[in-house]
């Protein structure tokens, strides 16, 4: 059922967006461009806009080609693009130079928060959204965002893009202890920890849990600020795997796959997947493969090793120790063998939750629960997306809701949190939400005059 507001109604904006990253940021960009008369408004949780501000490792890169960024496949002309924030930042020549073939993730971090500065005006920052609901206004069915700290934003649609969210899998679900925190945390905590640096504070042992691209670049980060601590990496495949970058299989991140894998019944999603799986998942790149074994040899060498990599290894208990270090009972997969290792801090590099029914996943984003049932689901019970990434409502006076950057179950692999097809979901959910507004009851379009008075007053 709706639910009537109270006194003190806010603004209603044509466009309510949930999470500033780079999935609603490229939206913002793509309405900009199109010179859309929507008013839309963003509501970012953290202090300001940032992209993995958790793991800006040193020399670690972003594993795609640039020019997939905020904007460039749907317009190369932007201003927006990576290519001219570098210019603007006097080091496009420079970066041309480099020798690597992906740019660093701090640069990238860097463009994304230039980025979003041009649209400061149409973002609240430090709101984490805590409550979602529909209520009625006027007549006009609304969604209602309440936060945290208390304050109600209302919109004629909702856009969700909040990131997706940090797969923590048994048993490091029942521990709580700040010892051990998934990879979204490793900075600050390894701070909070260590002081950061190894400086007088050096572990004597850490874990890294996971066998993805993550995993390793978490694993040579260690060892290099850490030089005399133990770093072992578990993970429940046999080894580390060589991600596979082959240009056919990378052709799962071209819009016609997406069309095609939209297409395909749920049978033949979970074959794709499958085939999918190691261009994303569970897997890592050549370069930091071989610094990792390089590492791990001249230790050997040395007569010195401090890390390792154990394959075939199930954590089956973990608990923190009298003296505040952690325990984790490992089970070998295939022989039976057990072992215990006890560490200063263990890392999860286990990835995100994706939607659907799997241990590993989540029948639908968690702000939304309570409005779950007012959208279509599919026979094992995750929503129904639309093309358009929109919901399908089921229930009367329902608006429209859009999932950007949530769909990865519906629309494939480039839907998986990465910048492949950014700009071109931006630009379709850019359409989606103009058609749907065009005739929505109480609404009156600002003119070009009304949006530039509004930005000059921001």
């Amino acid at each position: 059922m709706s639910e009537t507001t109270t006194p003190g109604t806010p603004d209603v904006h044509d466009i309510l967006g949930i999470g500033f990253g780079p999935a609603n940021l490229a939206l913002a960009i793509a309405l900009e461009e199109r010179d859309s008369p929507l008013t839309a408004r963003f509501l970012e949780a953290r202090p300001s806009p940032e992209w993995q501000p958790g793991m800006l490792l040193d020399g670690s890169d972003i594993q795609n080609h640039p020019s997939r960024d905020l904007v460039t496949l749907r317009n190369p002309r932007s201003r927006y693009s990576f290519l001219n924030y570098l210019h603007e930042q006097g080091r496009l020549l420079r970066h041309l130079n480099l020798p690597s073939e992906f740019p660093l993730r701090k640069e990238y971090a860097g463009y994304i928060r230039w980025a979003a500065g041009f649209f400061s005006h149409l973002v609240d920052c430090d709101q984490r959204a805590d409550r979602v609901r529909i209520t009625e206004v006027a007549g006009e069915s609304l969604y209602e965002v309440t936060t945290v700290s208390g304050r109600r934003y209302l919109g004629r649609t909702l856009v969700m893009g909040p990131g997706r969210t940090p797969y923590v899998p048994a048993p490091y679900d029942t521990v709580r202890s700040r010892r051990v925190f998934h990879l979204t945390q490793y900075l600050p905590r390894l701070t909070e920890l260590t002081g950061g640096t190894g400086e007088g504070r050096e572990p004597e042992s850490v874990a890294v849990i996971g066998g993805s691209q993550s995993a390793v670049e978490l694993a040579l980060d260690l060892s290099r600020r850490f030089p005399r601590t133990r770093v072992t990496t578990y993970t429940r495949s046999h080894s580390l795997r060589l991600k596979d970058t082959s240009p056919f299989s990378e052709e799962g991140y071209f819009p016609e796959f997406t069309d095609y894998y939209f297409r395909a019944s749920r049978e033949g999603k979970r074959a794709l997947d499958a085939y999918m799986h190691p261009t994303n998942y569970s897997s890592a790149d050549g370069d930091v493969l071989r610094e990792l074994y390089l590492t791990m040899y001249e230790q050997e060498l040395d007569g010195d090793q401090r890390v390792f990599v154990r394959g075939n290894h199930e954590a089956v208990r973990v608990a923190e120790t009298g003296d505040g270090r952690i325990a984790l009972d490992f089970l070998e997969r295939h022989t039976g063998e057990t072992i215990t290792d006890t560490v200063d801090f263990a890392v999860l590099a286990t990835g995100f939750r994706n939607m659907g029914p799997g241990p590993d996943e989540e029948l639908c984003p968690p702000l939304m629960a309570s409005l779950a049932d007012r959208f279509a689901t599919e026979p094992d019970g995750r929503l129904e997306v639309d093309a358009d990434y929109a919901l399908r409502p089921v229930a009367d006076g329902t608006p429209p809701l859009f999932l950007n950057g949530l769909c990865e179950s519906s629309h494939g692999i480039g839907d998986a949190g990465s910048f492949s097809l950014l700009s071109l979901r931006a630009a379709t959910l850019a359409d989606a939400l103009a058609g749907r507004l065009a005739s929505a009851p109480g609404r009156t379009a600002p003119t070009r005059t009304d949006r530039a008075a509004a930005l000059a007053a921001a």
